[in-house]
């Protein structure tokens, strides 16, 4: 027999790992019974080069079989990548989420630097005496990463705003000023090993390991709005222009009010209620 191999989001060959299988059903909600079950099902089916996406798919639509709440969770990867193409959306959502969180948020600010004019910031994060920087990284395209080049430039423009006149007062006060990079990606190990050397903080998928990105989500049912099956074409604009970027925000609608106001329709506005009550039930 074949060795059971796959092709990942890279285009490249990994073995087939069953656990990994068993592990994106059970984060997802299924039980352990379902999962195992779905594990073997995936595993008797595949076949050597099977495409990652093709197994993510079938995951899905065996999730969909016991919980369309589970099938919706599955999706969370791919909701963060469909927060594109520009990237702009995914830092408002990122400014959403950190609110949740405590923080005051103030997105794509600018400030100078000691050397530079001035620097276009994606976001600015104040919780008590910690204020952090950030820069977000927002990647389209499955199996891209954050590369340690964009960990040095973060780093270089973060020295110079420090050095700059900005956060006098703050550190006169005893603030801490830090630099953070969110991505919806992960990063590669030159990236990791650069940041956590210079305490850069990082935020991704899986980074920090237990607390990453999809942790923070999960824990507080941050779901970005894209994560709802109905949201599609036009529909995606619609929302994030209303700045509506969490599944939540959709049950604060009033449908008939919000159909007047984007013209969209009523029957579409039900089918994200609809979804979003699913999913956060």
């Amino acid at each position: 027999m074949a060795k059971l191999y796959v092709i990942n989001s890279e285009r490249q060959k990994e073995p087939f790992s069953f656990q990994k299988v068993y592990n994106s059903a059970r984060r997802a909600g299924a039980s352990p019974k379902f999962a195992q079950e779905i594990a073997e099902t995936i595993k008797s089916e595949a076949y050597p080069g099977i495409e990652t996406s093709e197994i993510f798919r079938r995951i899905n639509n065996l999730l969909k079989k016991e919980s369309p709440k589970t099938a919706i969770r599955f999706n969370l990867k791919e909701a963060m990548r469909k927060l594109g193409p520009t990237g702009f959306p995914f830092e408002k959502y990122i400014g959403e989420v950190l609110k949740k969180f405590g923080y005051k948020v103030k997105i794509n600010q600018y400030l100078p630097g000691k050397c530079v004019r001035s620097y276009e910031i994606d976001f600015v994060a104040q919780k008590e005496k910690v204020i952090f920087i950030g820069e977000c990284k927002y990647r389209h395209i499955s199996g891209e990463k954050v590369h340690s080049q964009d960990a040095l430039a973060n780093y270089a423009r973060f020295l110079d705003i420090y050095n700059g006149p900005y956060f006098n007062v703050e550190k006169k006060e005893g603030f801490e000023i830090k630099s953070t990079m969110v991505t919806n990606a992960k990063f590669t190990d030159k990236a990791l090993d650069y940041s956590n050397c210079v305490k850069i903080k990082l935020l991704g998928w899986k980074v920090p390991p237990k607390k990453g990105l999809e942790y923070l989500i999960e824990s507080k049912n941050l779901y970005p709005i894209t994560i709802l099956p109905s949201l599609r074409g036009r529909l995606e604009e619609i929302f994030v222009s209303q700045k509506m970027m969490l599944a939540s925000d959709v049950l604060k609608i009033n449908p008939q009010k919000f159909a007047q106001k984007t013209k969209v329709s009523q029957k579409d506005i039900y089918s994200l209620i609809q979804e979003a009550e699913i999913l956060l039930q």
